[in-house]
């Protein structure tokens, strides 16, 4: 086992031990402060569950009743202006949406045309730039009970947008052939 192996399998269980440590040093009741937080975190866990599920449950209808593949037709006359494939709108529709969703795109897209490919590099890097918006809205904003979002949501799209967008720069000034 090389060093780098070996640093990385002790790596989580010495911070562990070390928070145990330094709690224990503190006076801090260990096990009984992990029981309230696994607690917390259980009691969290069932607030955003009904979030979750209305969540999953629209982006499944968006997918299964075929909007979303309209919508990707819709748009491809936009995105062909900033030299995004059309193969990629469902990519670019579903990611702010879900990151499981997004990654089944995702899978599709490789699968098809190659990770080596353009249309595969670029959705890759659609994938790692972008955020799931609408999730991270729906679970912490639902969570916490926010109500008014204000601008999150146009300044949240506004980001993926430029992160779809140069993603499509990046590779053509860069890594195209």
């Amino acid at each position: 086992m090389n060093v780098v192996q070996f640093l990385s399998s002790i790596t989580i269980p010495s911070i562990i031990v070390g928070i145990c440590i330094f709690g224990y040093l503190r006076g801090v009741k260990i096990y009984d402060a992990f029981i309230e937080g696994a607690r917390e975190g259980l009691m969290a866990a069932v607030r955003i569950l009904p979030f979750l599920i209305a969540m999953f449950l629209g982006i499944g209808v968006f997918r299964a009743s075929g909007a979303m593949d309209l919508l990707a037709r819709l748009l491809s006359p936009v995105a062909s202006l900033i030299r995004l494939p059309p193969e990629l709108l469902p990519l670019a529709l579903v990611r702010p949406l879900s990151a499981s969703g997004s990654l089944e795109v995702l899978t599709d897209i490789i699968k098809t045309h190659g990770p080596d490919s353009g249309i595969g590099t670029i959705a890759c890097m659609i994938q790692s730039g972008c955020e799931t918006t609408f999730y991270v809205l729906t679970i912490y904003f639902g969570a916490v009970g926010i109500r008014r979002i204000r601008h999150t949501l146009w300044l949240g799209l506004a980001a993926d947008l430029m992160a779809i967008i140069g993603s499509v720069i990046l590779y053509h000034s860069l890594l195209a052939p």
